[in-house]
């Protein structure tokens, strides 16, 4: 049912019209005209916001990225905590959002798994930003001697390389596997193991 026609028409209330609309029809078959329908306006007031398709599936998909930033955000804001069990609580909280998103919504998941591959861009923004949230983790750990890393860029980007298989959506259908979470403590051990001085 579309909303009320006095509440006015934001960017956020079309990104999640937008989301119902891919959910409903999947990124093949959902237009600008699904979501102008959806909230009860013209398609041009839509443009007016997102000046193209393009542009409006790019910004549902940062949304969508950006929601596991935040989150993680707060973990790696947490300087109260030591180094290594903020790494360990972001690698967790990575791979349990990652895998959330995956099982709790499989039409949207499978939906973004097409998103990003057409936005490339944002994609690189997003796993930049997480590699950064990481190297000042390690950084940090570094600076308090509770972690070692002659290379904090690159070991960052180790850590996440060596963990893709719990939050890459390639990996998706694993995240199901009943051996998962113990496969997961594995290597997410082994890697802050390998970190520590």
């Amino acid at each position: 049912m579309p909303p009320a026609a006095a509440e006015p028409l934001t960017p956020e209330r079309i990104l999640e019209a937008t989301e119902e609309v891919l959910r409903r029809y999947g990124p093949a078959k959902a237009t600008v005209v699904d979501v102008a329908r959806a909230l009860g306006v013209s398609h041009g007031s839509v443009y007016r916001h997102f000046p193209s398709k393009a542009a409006l599936r790019e910004a549902v998909t940062d949304r969508w990225l950006g929601k596991t930033v935040g989150r993680l955000q707060q973990i790696v804001s947490a300087t109260a905590e030591p180094a290594p069990a903020r790494l360990e609580s972001w690698l967790e909280a990575l791979f349990e959002a990652k895998r959330h998103k995956a099982g709790d919504d499989p039409e949207l998941f499978a939906t973004y798994t097409v998103l990003l591959a057409e936005n490339s861009g944002v994609v690189e923004t997003h796993l930049a930003e997480l590699v950064e949230q990481l190297a000042r983790i390690i950084g940090e750990g570094v600076g308090s001697g509770t972690l070692t890393a002659p290379d904090v860029p690159a070991a960052a980007r180790a850590v996440f390389d060596a963990t893709a298989r719990f939050h890459d959506p390639q990996y998706a259908a694993d995240w199901q596997s009943p051996s998962i979470a113990a496969e997961f403590e594995a290597v997410s051990t082994l890697v802050i193991r390998g970190l520590r001085p």
